[in-house]
């Protein structure tokens, strides 16, 4: 791959962990807030029916996966800028063949080439 491509996803990847990291501080900071409220006594948060209740247990839920989830992702892309350090970014770790553009497009922190992948997932 020739460096102005391969820094072309550097600036890509570096862009998208940016964004990700912006995200999880914020899902975090949205779920800490309403735990201090709800720690401070604040009743004006405080749900009043059991529906309630449970719409509040399921968002919070949902946000801590969202965090799990983009935290896995922020990890993957710290796993690629390092491949693209050391000079192996861009090659399937399964079988060694470069993964295709157009997947290091959609994916820039892809690890496989789409057949490799496809066979990781069906196993």
């Amino acid at each position: 791959m020739k460096k102005v491509e391969m820094k072309e996803y550097k600036d890509r990847l570096l862009a998208l962990r940016a964004r990700l990291r912006g995200d999880v501080t914020n899902l975090a900071d949205a779920a800490l807030h309403k735990r201090r409220n709800e720690a401070n006594g604040d009743l004006s948060s405080m749900p009043i029916h059991m529906a309630d209740l449970g719409s509040d247990n399921f968002e919070q839920e949902f946000t801590l996966s969202l965090m799990e989830s983009e935290g896995g992702v922020l990890e993957k892309i710290e796993e690629a800028l390092e491949r693209i350090e050391d000079g192996t970014y861009g090659d399937c770790e399964e079988c060694g063949a470069k993964i295709p553009k157009a997947r290091l497009n959609a994916l820039p922190y892809a690890i496989m080439c789409v057949k490799c992948a496809s066979q990781n997932e069906q196993s």
